[in-house]
Parts: structure tokens; C-alpha cells; sequence
């Protein structure tokens, strides 16, 4: 399914996104190595263990990635310019190897671009749930989106 242009997003529409995720071991410890991330609570068992989380936790980078990777299919893909920023992103909860990532998406502005008139700029509010409903993961992103050909 092609993305969503400009013209198409409405203030408001909130997106559930199909595609979901179960996060592996493997994942997180590629992407901690890929980033050059030494952070034991990822990458080292034995000193995660003794942490208050008695178990390594997923990298919060993988996670806000992952994110927004799931919902591209459903609203961006070959429609999005670029990204422009993102704002306000907290994890409130942990990630754990074994957790499934579901995805929902809002659209919280719209604007028409002020000096390239074939685009605009949306903001979206992602949002990113564990299994059990936690909230792990959200940020407010906008990104200049393609208008539709005249």
C-alpha cells in the first residue's frame, strides 16, 4: 500500500497499525552492536541480572525506531520527503527481549509548506504498546509529506 499524501491526513485520525513486532535477543543485541552501543543493561546478562530489572532491556533507540518503522507502510511509504524532528519522546516502560510491539499513530497537525508549495508538514503522534498494554515507547515527530499531482 503507497503512503498517504499530504491532502489525505485529517487533525485527528488516529491509525491502528497491523504490522507487529515480536523483539528478539538477536535484535536488540545487533542493533546495541551496530550503534556502538556498550551499554551493559543491553548487551551483558550477567550485569543486567543484578539490575532492577533482573533482565537486559531492549535499547530505547531500537525501540523508537521499531516504532516508527511499523507504522511506515501504513501512512509514509513513498510519500514522505523527509523527516523533520521529533519532540517530546519518552519511554515509560520497559522493553524486554520476548515482547510484542503494536503501534498506533495520530495526526495531530497539518500544515501547508510556507516555501515549497508541492508539500506540507504533518505532525503525528506515535504511540507503542507491549503485549500486556504498557506504554513503552511515544513521540511526537513531523515530517514534509508530498501533495497529490495536479
Amino acid at each position: 500500500m503507497a503512503g498517504l499524501y499530504f491532502e489525505e491526513f485529517v487533525v485527528g485520525h488516529v491509525f491502528q497499525h497491523t504490522l507487529r513486532k515480536t523483539v528478539t535477543e538477536s535484535d536488540n543485541m545487533l542493533f546495541s552492536v551496530m550503534t556502538l552501543n556498550p551499554q551493559p543493561l543491553h548487551i551483558d546478562f550477567d550485569f543486567a541480572a543484578k539490575s532492577e530489572w533482573g533482565k537486559p532491556l531492549v535499547n530505547s533507540l531500537f525501540t523508537l525506531g521499531l516504532m516508527i518503522g511499523i507504522s511506515v507502510n501504513d501512512i509514509t511509504v513513498g510519500t514522505t520527503v523527509a523527516n523533520l524532528g521529533m519532540k517530546e519522546t519518552v519511554f515509560p516502560h520497559p522493553v524486554f527481549h520476548g515482547d510484542t510491539i503494536r503501534v498506533e499513530t495520530t495526526v495531530i497537525s497539518v500544515r501547508e509548506s510556507r516555501s515549497k508549495p508541492d508539500r506540507g508538514i504533518v505532525e503525528f503522534e506515535h504511540r507503542a504498546y507491549n503485549q500486556n498494554g504498557d506504554l513503552v515507547a511515544k513521540c511526537t515527530r513531523q515530517a514534509m509529506m508530498l501533495k497529490k499531482a495536479a
